[in-house]
């Protein structure tokens, strides 16, 4: 196996195993992608501190991009635990009129709802307590919590139809993230690693941020799986950098080991894991020399990467107070732009506390107070750097809310349950066209009444942009052809793109 092809990785991977291994394994790898040249770059690393980010630790696939792309790099914005669309994009001016009135049936239509608010007597509608106004050039209408971001709607393409099927938020997580509810699949980042590989010698092609939040409501938990590999090779799950304390755990060598003694070592380790994959073609080897190799690469570029001294006191000003607070989300997304500029491939910001099943107002203005200014600044910070052109900004949670309220409700007061049937997400750069709302909801949004948005169709459309075709862009595993975009149809959304 070698320059990063290979004639029947199947093949090839069953001859390696034994009669146990492979009964234990139940079932079998598809393969992995070879060593990708790291070995071979072993005394560039020695010298390890220079940092070429034309240079590739991997390439892309064979047959990658399908054709020329418009976006090089990716940043996620997952808003975690559903933002209330009737409180931020999806304006609904006549709602007041039905203030407090139980939400007619043929709007609910029947509609299953999650055991919260199934046993209510009475679903009486909330109209949003928030002003809204038109921004921009575009006229979009954004809520008054998120005055920052509405500067920049003519960057953004906001599509109010986007739905989903789960109602509960695990699976809807796992959903936005993998395109499937059930665990063990690839995660977006994962793919895009896979396939068009990495320009970047010492840092991950799929990094993980997870900020703190203000709300003090409960928090839905992350788990691994919304930045896993799945089934594809190992080393292209996303490498979550710690908010607090050491970035990367261990970062630093012990005291009296120096880099050249941590270069011998590894160089040792190596060359054994590298006998033992020759014995047993377990693709696991190849994952643990690779994320070895980048360890020691991450050794020098984690330091600097979050090292903010050299900003100027314009662009942490433009990120607002919080910017040098570590953890935080504004701190995130300066770090965001900084990981951007290094070529990593995909970054991927999840931020929590937005479940907001009572004290709904008070909740959400924290929660907003932590993404606007930040998310606002970095479409501007990205835009002046002549970065946004080629980056795809995606930003959303993984259902809406509810119109009418969960539990008591008052004018000052209300809260809402999940609603996977119509929520708001939006994408920036990237050949995405600016100033577009796409997609209308009834006059309770809670249907979708024009140009409805399916997850996996805005995975296509991610995709499309970064040069992928997704009806092409497969991985064979369990006798199924895999995707991100699943086994059902997709398209993409054609009326975002410029």
């Amino acid at each position: 196996m070698s320059d990063h092809t290979f004639e029947n990785p199947l093949r090839d991977y069953l001859v390696g195993q034994t009669r146990r291994q492979f009964f234990a394994s139940a079932g079998v790898s598809a393969g992995s992608i070879a060593l990708s040249g790291l070995l071979g770059q072993s005394s560039k690393a020695a010298a390890g501190e220079s940092k070429n980010y034309g240079s590739e630790v991997h390439p892309s696939i064979p047959g990658l991009p399908h054709f020329p792309a418009k976006a090089k790099r990716i940043i996620y914005l997952h808003w975690n635990g559903a933002p209330s669309q009737l409180d931020t994009w999806d304006y609904k001016p006549d709602l007041h009129k039905h203030f407090g009135i139980d939400l007619p049936e043929s709007v609910r239509n029947g509609q299953r709802l999650t055991t919260m608010t199934s046993g209510q007597a009475k679903f009486p509608v909330a109209p949003s307590k928030f002003k809204f106004s038109q921004m921009g050039k575009s006229g979009t209408w954004v809520s008054e919590l998120l005055p920052h971001i509405g500067t920049q709607v003519d960057k953004i393409a906001l599509m109010r139809t986007v739905f989903t099927n789960a109602i509960n938020h695990d699976p809807a997580c796992t959903f936005v993230m993998t395109g499937s509810e059930i665990p063990g699949k690839a995660s977006l980042g994962s793919w895009l690693a896979y396939g068009l590989g990495s320009q970047c010698e010492d840092l991950p092609a799929f990094v993980v941020l997870t900020p703190t939040w203000s709300s003090k409501a409960n928090a839905q938990a992350l788990f691994t799986r919304m930045w896993s590999a799945g089934y594809l090779p190992g080393k292209f799950t996303g490498v979550a950098l710690r908010g607090q304390g050491d970035p990367v755990l261990y970062i630093q060598n012990p005291d009296g080991v120096a880099r050249d003694d941590r270069r011998r070592m590894l160089d040792a380790l190596n060359k054994i894991n590298q006998a033992n994959y020759e014995r047993f073609s377990d693709p696991d080897t190849l994952t643990r020399i690779a994320q070895y190799e980048m360890a020691f690469r991450m050794q020098a570029s984690v330091p600097d990467l979050t090292d903010f001294s050299k900003e100027s006191k314009e662009t942490l000003d433009l990120y607002g107070p919080e910017v040098t607070k570590p953890g935080t989300y504004a701190a995130s997304c300066l770090l965001a732009r900084r990981l951007a500029e290094r070529n990593v491939r995909a970054i991927q910001i999840l931020h929590r506390g937005w479940d907001q099943h009572n004290n709904l107002p008070s909740e959400i203005g924290l929660q907003c107070k932590d993404v606007d200014q930040p998310t606002a600044a970095l479409l501007k910070d990205l835009e002046r750097r002549g970065l946004l052109e080629d980056t795809l900004v995606v930003c959303g949670g993984e259902f809406g809310r509810t119109v009418y309220s969960q539990g008591a409700l008052t004018k000052d007061n209300y809260g809402r349950d999940h609603h996977p049937k119509n929520f708001c997400m939006w994408m920036a750069g990237a050949g995405i066209k600016g100033g577009t709302v796409y997609g209308e909801t009834d006059d309770f949004s809670y249907n979708i009444a024009k140009n409805p948005v399916n997850l996996n169709a805005l995975n296509a459309t991610v995709l499309q942009q970064m040069g992928i075709d997704h009806r092409r862009f497969v991985f064979p595993f369990q006798g199924l052809d895999q995707r991100l975009t699943g086994v059902e149809p997709s398209e993409v959304i054609k009326g975002i793109l410029a």
